[in-house]
């Protein structure tokens, strides 16, 4: 019986969200009854390579009916001229659509090897309606396209604790973003917010940013900011605090093939505030607060706005979980139309080798 082998030669790198939408959304026990066979590289980088570019082509070589899912990297050209039997999962369309935000190995490794791979291949996976909308406009029109949105556990282990009962104009605002410290995700943008906010409300803010240092100068650029504060990378456990403590997580993201940690952050009842753009609206629903990135006098108007509700805590408090409700559902409807289609596909692909 053909089996579907998935690509986990980028897992074990790092706890990244493409690491977890692999290992959660594409284990064993996520896609059963159908067999799955993670197909693993070693940590090191040029291993990872050999495996994604030699390893992987060999192995569909020897297994000609065989289904191959790529959750992470884009896949080897080979796969190109086997598009019947290959699934890309697509996070974004950043490799095609934001050059100037890529590193080198994405721009110089990465992108030629998706633009490939979305062009050739005739099936796709995506995290959200708006990355299957954007990646039609560049795939084939007869590929097929499936939203396989993810589940959204609990993983700060988040409680929502007394925030409903805190007073609606804290003494001290406290402000919190999630995410690697890169130019896409524009937090001397989202500094410039919480600066703006804090004068507008009168409050003294601080302006806490947890994750770790990526490529650029935006890291060196806040942390000559006196509001801000660069936890670096947390674990999971010394992040639950920071946000149950925080009165509004702030994205300011240029672009999101999603943005798992909005709905992550949730758990706790935050008020989110993110850009309005479709993605954001798809993630966050009534559940938060849309504004204007560019202008940051803008933002802080659209935030104060929404604070000015005395019972705003637990107006969003509520909005909050049901969010979490809502999309969690969504995801659980895409989990069994993807079982259903990589099980046609794996039947047919036996078929045309048996």
């Amino acid at each position: 019986m053909p089996v579907v082998r998935v690509d986990y030669t980028h897992v074990g790198r790092r706890a990244s969200g493409i690491e977890r939408v692999t290992t959660e959304q594409f284990s064993g026990a996520a896609l059963a009854p159908l067999t799955i066979c993670p197909f693993r590289a070693p940590p090191r980088r040029l291993g990872i390579v050999a495996a994604q570019t030699v390893l992987l082509p060999m192995h569909a070589v020897r297994h000609p009916s065989d289904v191959f899912v790529f959750p992470g990297f884009p896949p080897s050209p080979y796969f190109a001229f086997v598009h019947r039997r290959a699934v890309l999962y697509v996070h974004d369309l950043f490799l095609l659509t934001r050059r100037a935000y890529l590193n080198g190995a994405a721009k110089y490794y990465m992108a030629p090897l998706f633009s490939i791979a979305v062009r050739r291949l005739r099936y796709f996976l995506t995290n959200s309606q708006e990355t299957a909308r954007q990646l039609r406009g560049y795939c084939s029109p007869a590929a097929t396209v499936l939203p396989y949105r993810p589940r959204i556990r609990n993983v700060f282990d988040l409680a929502v604790g007394n925030r409903a009962e805190r007073g609606p104009l804290p003494e001290r605002l406290r402000i919190v973003s999630i995410g690697t410290i890169e130019p896409r995700k524009n937090f001397t943008g989202a500094a410039d917010i919480s600066e703006a906010l804090g004068v507008r409300l009168r409050r003294p803010v601080e302006h806490h940013i947890v994750g770790r240092f990526g490529w650029g100068e935006d890291a060196k650029l806040l942390q000559r900011r006196p509001h801000v504060v660069l936890h670096g990378s947390l674990s999971d456990a010394a992040v639950r605090p920071i946000v149950e403590a925080a009165d509004i997580l702030l994205c300011t993201s240029h672009d999101e093939g999603l943005g798992l940690p909005l709905l992550e952050a949730q758990y706790s009842g935050i008020l989110v505030a993110a850009p309005d753009t479709a993605v954001f609206r798809e993630v966050v629903d009534s559940a938060g607060v849309f504004i204007d990135t560019g202008s940051p006098l803008r933002a802080a108007e659209q935030i104060a706005a929404a604070m000015a509700d005395g019972s705003w805590r637990p107006k969003y408090m509520a909005f909050a979980v049901a969010n979490v409700a809502r999309w969690n559902a969504i995801a659980e409807n895409d989990r069994a139309e993807v079982i259903g289609f990589l099980s046609r596909l794996r039947n047919v692909s036996g078929n045309c080798h048996g």
